[in-house]
């Protein structure tokens, strides 16, 4: 049986809920009467677009991070420093696992352009970016678009399991790395992760363990399944005292259902298991929000409201009422 949840929202979204419906509308409403099988029909949207006078900031890497944690390992990764990084002002950090996905200028999240759009309008604050790809051997080749690592890399046991030794790698191997060459705020409500499926429940997992150093997190089809235990989870949160963390779940109901050996098992229903998840934190008093779709699993659905993600996400930032503060505007207003 299927759990359905409520209709009212999570949690009160103001103009921010209203804005995802309307995004939902029109994504949803030309579509076929059966989705195709690519989920070509997800097309992003203006903040996801390299725009004219947005200033654009510097990819820096590939950097390589040998590992401890998962010995014979090491990650590959990338930092995005925004044109707005000022040295001497500390700045929030967002990662995204398997980051060549969401560093891909012809991905289906293009989220270089997302913080440039959202930066240059004062809808995020400034942060760098860090894009980090699964652990692997030095003989195993890097992720790609066709294959994320899950047959040749160390992705399934570092992304999947519920135990802190991603959270160990993020922590303890790459925050000292990054910490030394930028200027970062120390505090957990300016940093967040994120990722899709595999991705998405290892970015959970490191603020679930870390939540001192962690407080904001963006699932994209996360596979909170049946591969290492992760349908676990909300029994998990419901029996766990809260956690200062903040979520935004996202899912289609085209996602993988539940067919596994020729009959249904609901712990591997991936859009089970994220309605789940929303409910037990529900429950729990979380800073949840949601966004359900008709995608299939992959990127495409999320990548296309990454912008408002953030946004929610990042929607208590300092903001600034000084009147002489100067108010940029990327948009060209006719004279009269």
């Amino acid at each position: 049986m299927i759990r359905r949840l409520p209709i009212q929202p999570v949690a009160p979204l103001s103009h921010i809920g209203r804005t995802l419906f309307c995004l939902l509308v029109l994504y949803t409403a030309p579509l076929p009467a059966q989705p195709t099988g690519n989920d070509d029909f997800y097309q992003l949207g203006p903040d996801s677009l390299r725009q004219e006078g947005v200033p654009h900031g510097e990819v820096q890497g590939p950097f390589t991070l040998p590992s401890q944690v998962f010995e014979g390992t090491q990650h590959t990764y990338w930092v995005y420093v925004p044109a707005q990084y000022d040295a001497e002002q500390a700045c929030s950090l967002m990662i995204f696992n398997d980051g060549h996905a969401f560093l891909s200028d012809q991905g289906s999240a293009r989220a270089t352009n997302v913080i440039d759009n959202l930066l240059h309008r004062r809808e995020i604050p400034t942060m760098i970016a860090v894009f980090i790809n699964p652990g692997r051997r030095p003989d195993q080749p890097e992720p790609t678009a066709r294959e994320w690592g899950d047959r040749t890399t160390n992705r399934p046991e570092e992304y999947n399991s519920l135990d802190d030794r991603y959270a160990r790698v993020i922590v303890d191997e790459l925050l000292p790395e990054l910490k030394e060459r930028f200027n970062i705020s120390d505090r957990p409500e300016d940093r967040g992760i994120g990722g899709c499926s595999s991705g998405a429940i290892a970015a959970f997992t490191v603020a679930w363990h870390r939540p001192d150093q962690f407080s904001k997190v963006l699932s994209t089809v996360g596979s909170f399944t049946n591969i290492r235990g992760g349908h676990k989870y909300p029994d998990i949160i419901r029996e766990s005292p809260p956690k200062p963390i903040r979520v935004f779940f996202q899912d289609g109901r085209n996602d993988n259902r539940g067919q596994r050996r020729g009959s249904y098992d609901e712990t591997w229903d991936w859009f089970l298991q994220n309605v789940r998840m929303v409910e037990a934190m529900t429950e729990k008093g979380y800073d949840v929000n949601y966004a359900w779709s008709i995608g299939k699993h992959g990127l495409k659905s999320g990548g296309v409201i990454l912008p408002e993600m953030m946004r929610w996400l990042w929607r208590d930032h300092p903001v600034s009422t000084d009147v002489n503060d100067e108010v940029e505007r990327s948009f060209h207003v006719p004279s009269e």
